[in-house]
């Protein structure tokens, strides 16, 4: 796409297209127009052609070729800054419209990541069925990155992810919600020496081979906790699913930190809480800023909340 040429007129109220505005942000977002057409289920060439107008009737260019790309001018940045008090304004509008069409009925789209999906978001939404049965909650299975792409483009209401893997509270986009704290115990194997033993601390477990992800972020938080009590634990084993992991474990291979929300019966596994010391993941929920007062919404987090075992940390 060539550069937007200024129109050489002031902007009026009227040439603020919202859907073009939602092109140019979700453009900055995803950093080309193949990225942008993809999630707007839209062609490269319609997104050229509809930020190219946008240019010419708020008069200002919008882009500049960096190479064979291009990127946002300051003046199309500050057109975004702008329009995010106009996203979240709509967002509300949205909001109070649904709730005097639709009271109670309506649609909460939910992008969650694995374990939060059975463990979290299944008994919520089964809890939702008595409580309010015309509320319909949908779900997709997507990690961080993707869920908050989803949510940025609209195709999901709310996304859970963990906290580490969160948006920034200034990014003007989200409102981030502190959702619960989710113990990490640790799996060691039925015959180990100590399975039994009483107020088990993670520190006890600095000599024994550890079984966690080569990368990622229960790698990171893995790492994270046994550093946090002193010590760095050796990598015996990687794997990144719990099947894998849990396994291992009662194979005798090694030991591993388990979220508690991910936990799962296994003969030859005991889970053992750790003392006062124990690390904990934080998941949070996000939604676009300026929907957070929907009355879907709200009843979604609340039976979230209802769900969670362990309240957010103060």
């Amino acid at each position: 796409m060539n550069a937007n040429e200024p129109g050489g007129t002031s902007a009026k109220p009227h040439d603020w297209d919202i859907r073009k505005l939602h092109i140019l942000r979700t453009l900055r977002d995803r950093g080309t127009v193949t990225a942008t057409a993809e999630v707007l289920l839209m062609t490269p060439s319609a997104v050229s052609q509809q930020l190219t107008n946008l240019a010419k009737q708020l008069g200002v260019p919008l882009l500049e070729a960096d190479g064979r790309r291009v990127r946002l001018t300051d003046a199309a940045h500050l057109v975004l800054r702008h329009a995010e008090a106009v996203f979240a304004q709509l967002e509300r509008a949205d909001v109070e419209l649904a709730g005097y069409l639709r009271g109670e009925a309506g649609r909460v789209r939910v992008g969650a990541f694995s374990t939060a999906v059975p463990a979290l978001v299944v008994p919520a939404v089964l809890r939702l069925r008595r409580s309010h049965p015309a509320l319909e909650v949908r779900v997709r299975e997507a990690e961080a990155a993707e869920a908050y792409e989803l949510l940025s483009a609209g195709a999901v209401d709310l996304a859970l992810s963990l906290a580490a893997h969160a948006p920034s509270a200034r990014d003007p986009r989200f409102t981030v919600v502190p959702l619960l704290a989710d113990p990490l115990d640790v799996a060691l194997p039925a015959d180990h020496p100590l399975a039994t033993s009483p107020d088990l601390r993670l520190a006890d477990l600095a000599g024994e081979p550890w079984i966690f992800g080569g990368s990622g972020p229960w790698s990171q938080i893995t790492t994270a906790a046994c550093e946090a009590a002193g010590f760095v634990p050796e990598q015996a084993h990687s794997a990144a699913g719990w099947t894998a992991i849990l396994a291992m474990v009662e194979a005798g291979m090694g030991v591993a930190l388990v979220p508690r929300l991910a936990a799962a019966r296994r003969e030859g596994v005991v889970m053992r809480e750790l003392g006062p010391d124990r690390p904990y993941r934080h998941v949070v929920a996000a939604v676009r800023r300026g929907a957070e007062g929907g009355a879907g919404l709200g009843h979604v987090l609340s039976a979230l909340r209802a769900i969670s075992p362990t309240p957010p940390l103060p």
